[in-house]
């Protein structure tokens, strides 16, 4: 699985909503060329691109199993899940490069925004014999 993370922190370039609308294009025309050549190549298994912490939830157990729920955005949230993907690669290695070139998603004038991309091993499922 990778994992597009997205920080404040760090960051040189400004948040996506002071984009220009050409700017946004580009950047999801890349990541529609990314998808294609991931589905081209075998290794597309789903994708998707996710919406802010203003419109995300925490939820957790209360009293009987009842759901809690926190609503954004959260005061103290310095990153976010921005997207996703789950390939099925042959090796590691592919899944590392693929994360590279994602990475490489333009931003504002057209730069490489080098954003971090997270890769997870999906686990298997657990030796029968446990």
């Amino acid at each position: 699985m990778l994992l597009m993370q997205f920080s404040a922190a760090g960051t040189d370039f400004p948040q996506i909503h002071t984009w220009t609308p050409e700017e946004i294009s580009a950047h999801i025309g890349f990541m529609g060329e990314v998808n294609a050549k991931l589905v081209a190549d075998g290794e597309w298994v789903d994708g998707q691109g996710l919406a802010g912490p203003a419109q995300a939830k925490i939820v957790r157990a209360g009293a009987g199993g009842a759901p809690v729920v926190t609503e954004g955005p959260f005061a103290e949230t310095k990153e976010f899940l921005a997207g996703f993907w789950v390939v099925d690669v042959d090796t590691p290695e592919r899944a590392v490069e693929i994360a590279a070139w994602i990475s490489t998603a333009p931003g504002p004038g057209g730069a490489p925004l080098n954003m971090p991309i997270e890769v997870h091993p999906v686990m298997s499922a657990p030796p029968q014999d446990v």
